[in-house]
């Protein structure tokens, strides 16, 4: 016979019929040999929190089911992973114990062997007889129902904990979870859905306020730094009540070569960031995944697996991406999505990760957002398989490509812009495959251009600037991707009025274009667009109309007369010509003052160029004299722009000047200055009272109002 047996097996051999019965005896064979806590009357968690900070709220509300005597009361503490629910748990034990004379009971609930062990040891706690614990243990008689018997009649009222219940159905199956007029349950979870929770009052545990944070850290190693130093590595450890620990540990047990606050915040910077933090546990104590940032998530991971939800885990991998920010919820219903995982999926994939607090759902406005810890994202980034990222870097991509408009106009302020740019400069950080890095590149400046065209011209050059230093690091400063976005940087210093950089930045952007691509290249011809307007308002006319001039007829011959582009620069010209220049052109050819009609026809009425084709032709017939002309047209520009780009789009606040000037030339002097008293104080709220318009506006007040100001005078 070839059979083996090891260690406790047994091997049989029969020949004919046999009936074989087996008694097993183990240790002796009494309730005390059943393997169980060692103690339920004390918290079972690695650490005793030096110092409880914030959570007064959440404890004031338990201390209330205490006082009140109502008996019967269940708590749900739930939250993301290391939000500090089983430190809140353990204080709120001590005070149960120490001050409400309570008999404290503490079941740790993460799987099944473990939640049935501490359940009857509760019950022999509450003094359950050897016999009885004996059957339940064998299954000869229900075992919850043996635990609430003796909870139920406990002679002194008692507190439970029930701790990392992350999986509800183990509670569930035997209803291990009950209510009793002799005690009050407390459970941690991570499970947020309050269909797991029936009858229970269930609280949120989040990330700590500023200052509570930085006291964290200060209160495990004072001698670091300041407090305000503190608040900073807070600040990039998320406020997270785990990483706080891990870091305050770190800094604390630094003997040799002691870190300053400042030095741990710098080195947060690094992608080991991550191994960073969890050098701060404890080596010397047994390991536990919930005690370190690396592996707490990873159980929950596992478990998704193990349910057949691998694509949470593969939601979470493209979340870890992007930034720890709000991310509106359209960015992932789209197809762009299926490579990662199936479209029809993501509502499951994302109802997961919210029922186990790996993400939340935020509302700001009427934007609804999925938002995610920054030291959850790390760790899960830092933990995808190397040979994933092609793809979901890909994904990330081509989802935020599609929440980009394709072609960005003018219009009013779009608050979903700006939350993509977080996610856009994000994922750029985390990619280094050229391929990729130039795919997101060309997204940031086209969102770039977007919050442009949309009056966030900080926004826009925050974007640009950002995505241009980091691709081109990968890319090289002279890659065609990479310079238009520094030609997009220029154009947004040039909107917030920072000529003296937004100069010389156009002017090598432009260098290197003419040398790489030639004059007639596309991103050529609109770096010199953006070029002449800094030099326009920075007092050099003259050269910014004959490159305008260059730039009009490049683009005529190389897109074509009706282009937006060629007509948007033939709609910049008449804005820079004086008033002789457009009497003497005019004579000369019809075409410059029918500009807007060109734009009418061709780009249609509400078209952003149409617009500023009609605005500039109204300041046209200004400096002509037409003062009753220009007042008409200027009046319904306003209107206008006001109905199409919103009412505090900055070219509104242009046009009501123009609108102001021909109401003060027509004799109308007060409303001149009501109507300029109102620019003046819409360009220092949106623009700054340092800004140059907001100067130049300024001052024309203060000539209307001493009776200084003149009209031009109409050419000779």
């Amino acid at each position: 016979m070839d059979g083996r047996a090891q260690n406790d097996g047994r091997v049989y051999q029969t020949t004919g019929d046999q009936h074989v019965t087996e008694h097993h005896h183990y240790a002796g064979g009494g309730p005390g040999a059943v393997g169980g806590p060692d103690s339920v009357r004390r918290p079972a968690v690695g650490r005793t929190p030096l110092a409880l900070r914030d959570r007064s709220e959440v404890l004031a509300r338990l201390r209330e089911g205490l006082t009140s005597g109502r008996g019967a009361e269940v708590y749900v503490l739930h939250g993301m992973g290391g939000a500090g629910k089983t430190a809140l748990a353990q204080a709120f034990f001590d005070i149960a114990t120490a001050e409400y004379r309570r008999v404290g009971l503490w079941v740790n609930a993460a799987d099944r062997a473990a939640l049935r062990a501490g359940m009857l040891a509760a019950a022999a706690d509450r003094g359950a007889l050897d016999g009885e614990l004996l059957a339940a243990h064998q299954g000869h008689r229900p075992a919850a129902d043996l635990v609430w018997h003796y909870l139920d009649r406990s002679v002194e009222p008692w507190f439970l904990v029930l701790d990392n219940a992350d999986d509800p159905a183990i509670l569930r199956d035997g209803s291990w979870l009950r209510g009793s007029p002799r005690g009050t349950v407390l459970v941690t979870t991570r499970r947020a859905a309050a269909r797991w929770w029936p009858g229970a009052e269930l609280q949120h545990i989040g990330v700590l306020p500023r200052e509570d944070a930085a006291r964290v850290l200060c209160d495990l190693a004072p001698h670091s730094g300041t407090l305000a130093q503190a608040a900073e590595v807070a600040d990039r450890l998320g406020r997270l009540p785990l990483a706080l620990t891990l870091a305050g540990g770190f800094l604390a047990h630094q003997v040799i070569d002691p870190w300053t606050m400042d030095l741990y915040g710098r080195r947060l910077e690094d992608d080991e960031a991550v191994e960073l933090i969890d050098q701060g546990a404890d080596a010397l104590t047994e390991e536990d995944p919930r005690h370190l940032v690396s592996r707490t998530w990873q159980l929950t991971l596992d478990s998704f697996e193990e349910r057949g939800l691998p694509e949470a885990v593969s939601l979470l991998r493209l979340l870890a991406r992007l930034a720890p920010e709000p991310l509106p919820l359209t960015v992932l219903n789209g197809p762009e999505i299926a490579a990662v995982l199936p479209p029809a999926r993501t509502e499951t994939a994302l109802a997961a990760l919210l029922d186990h607090s790996l993400t939340q759902l935020v509302d700001l406005g009427d934007l609804r957002c999925a938002h995610s810890h920054g030291v959850l994202l790390d760790t899960v980034a830092a933990a995808t398989p190397p040979k994933d990222l092609a793809v979901i870097n890909g994904t990330a991509v081509r989802l935020l490509d599609a929440a980009v408009p394709a072609v960005p106009a003018a219009g009013p302020y779009d608050p979903r812009l700006r939350l993509l740019a977080t996610h856009v400069l994000a994922l750029l950080r985390r990619t280094s495959g050229p391929s990729d890095v130039a795919n997101a590149l060309a997204v940031a400046t086209r969102l770039a251009t977007a919050l442009h065209r949309t009056g966030d011209y900080l926004s826009a050059w925050e974007t640009a600037s950002a995505a241009a230093a980091l691709a081109a690091t990968t890319l090289g400063d002279e890659h065609r991707l990479v310079l238009a976005a520094y030609a997009r940087t220029g154009r947004s210093l040039f909107r917030l009025g920072r000529y003296a950089e937004a100069e010389p930045l156009l002017r090598r952007v432009r260098s290197a274009q003419l040398r790489l691509f030639g004059a007639d290249d596309p991103d050529s011809l609109d770096s010199g667009q953006g070029l002449q307007l800094v030099l326009g308002n920075h007092g050099k006319r003259e050269e910014a109309v004959v490159l305008l001039r260059s730039v009009v007829t490049s683009r005529q011959a190389v897109l074509g007369a009706w282009h937006p582009a060629t007509l948007r620069s033939r709609v910049s010209l008449l804005a820079m010509l004086t008033a002789g220049e457009i009497a003497t052109e005019a004579e000369a050819d019809d075409t410059l003052l029918a500009i807007p009609q060109d734009c009418a026809l061709h780009l249609g009425p509400d078209h952003a160029v149409t617009l500023s084709a009609r605005h500039n032709h109204a300041r046209a017939l200004f400096v002509l004299g037409q003062h009753r002309s220009a007042d008409d047209e200027i009046r319904q520009v306003v209107a206008d722009y006001q109905r199409v780009l919103g009412p505090d789009y900055p070219t509104v606040l242009a046009a009501r000047q123009l609108h102001a000037q021909t109401q003060a030339a027509l004799g109308h002097m007060d409303l001149g200055v009501e109507l300029m008293t109102e620019v003046v104080a819409g360009r220092e709220r949106n623009l700054g009272a340092d800004h140059h318009f907001t100067a130049v506006s300024r001052d024309l007040l203060e000539e209307l109002r001493s009776g200084r100001w003149r009209p031009p005078p109409p050419p000779v």
